[in-house]
């Protein structure tokens, strides 16, 4: 196990994934939560047969895979079918990134996850990283990559916790607010040497 966690966290469109890739391009091991989630929900699983049972075969997309632009349609203006699926799905999740988390090596890892703070996982880390960019530049950048509109970006936006209480959490800021990806490759090294030393530093003490 990685004697050291990181849980690495932003709002929509703020580059955690392109922040991510940085960090294991030096050879850091990254468990991400997303590509959890869609391994809990896989053809065949159990979670997606409960799913189908609960919302119908038009859940799924014709080769067997769920569709999640349907179950996000059929969910996201209706507070108790979002409660049963992430009663659900988070426990299975949670446990899957602890199994993850158990076989990951090195000095330290990275857990990065969208939702780190709203589903409480900070509690599995020993460092909170938040990249950060305006709200402004969320729905610029969110609308330019999805090619969704400003409304469909908001209402994502509003239902994560916010920009300003995202940072009362943050042990680390990378400010990705720059076109120029250099200067974000920059704090990416520098929090990288940073944390092989708190996580030899932990192992010591």
């Amino acid at each position: 196990m990685a004697k050291y966690i990181v849980g690495l966290t932003g709002g929509i469109g703020s580059g955690k994934t392109t922040v991510s890739n940085m960090f294991a391009e030096l050879g850091v091991e990254v468990i991400d939560a997303d590509i959890v989630a869609r391994q809990v929900v896989a053809p065949n699983s159990e979670a997606l047969v409960k799913i189908v049972e609960h919302f119908g075969q038009d859940i799924l997309n014709k080769n067997g895979e769920l569709n999640r632009g349907t179950l996000r349609s059929k969910i996201f203006s209706n507070e108790n079918e979002k409660q049963w699926l992430n009663a659900l799905l988070h426990p299975l999740i949670r446990q899957n990134i602890l199994n993850e988390l158990a076989l990951a090596s090195g000095d330290y890892c990275i857990l990065s996850a969208p939702l780190l703070l709203e589903n409480n996982l900070q509690a599995l880390v020993n460092r909170v990283l938040v990249v950060d960019i305006s709200v402004a530049t969320q729905l610029s950048r969110t609308c330019q990559r999805d090619s969704s509109n400003q409304q469909e970006v908001n209402a994502i936006i509003n239902s994560q916790i916010s920009r300003e209480k995202r940072l009362t959490f943050a042990d680390d800021i990378i400010n990705n607010e720059s076109s120029d990806l250099n200067e974000v490759i920059t704090q990416v090294n520098a929090l990288n040497k940073s944390y092989k030393t708190y996580a030899n530093t932990a192992s010591v003490s």
